[in-house]
Formats: structure tokens, C-alpha cells, sequence
């Protein structure tokens, strides 16, 4: 069954590797914030956990910092399975 709540270990793994990414890119939440025309509690309240993005705002969080839909899913299934990353 499917849990609802947005504080699974799963979800503990978006956030962090939605952190990560921002930070492998070099931004801050502002910067970060800025470039997606959104306010900067936004993007602090996905690496919380405090909501969740869509797929279509989550593709376009990654494309501004230049990393894939396709990579993002390979490396947020590698943190959840215990994989060593390929990159």
C-alpha cells in the first residue's frame, strides 16, 4: 500500500538528492529560487519535504540546473535501493 504521508524514507531521498543537485550546480535556494520565477520558500519546502513538486515543476527544477528527468530518476532510484552510483 502506498503511503501518503510526504515524510517516508523514499521521500527522505528526493529531498536529499534535490539538495544535492542544486548544490552540485552551484546555487543557493535564492539563486535557484530566482531562476525558476518562484519564491524562495518554494524550493526550501521540497528539500523539507513540505510539499512535493509535480513532475512537469520537477523537470523544470532539473533542467535549470542542467541535469535530465531520465538522471535524476536513475540517481533517486540508486539512493533508494542502496546502489552505488554509476555516474
Amino acid at each position: 500500500m502506498l503511503r501518503k504521508s510526504v515524510h517516508t524514507k523514499d521521500q527522505k531521498q528526493l529531498q536529499a538528492l534535490l539538495r544535492q543537485v542544486r548544490n552540485e550546480a552551484g546555487l543557493t535556494q535564492r539563486q535557484l529560487a530566482d531562476l525558476l520565477a518562484v519564491p524562495q520558500s518554494r524550493v526550501s519546502d521540497y528539500e523539507r519535504g513540505e510539499s512535493l513538486p509535480d513532475i512537469l515543476v520537477l523537470r523544470q527544477y532539473l533542467l535549470v540546473m542542467g541535469v535530465s528527468l531520465e538522471d535524476f530518476v536513475r540517481r533517486l532510484e540508486e539512493a533508494i535501493h542502496n546502489i552505488p552510483a554509476s555516474r
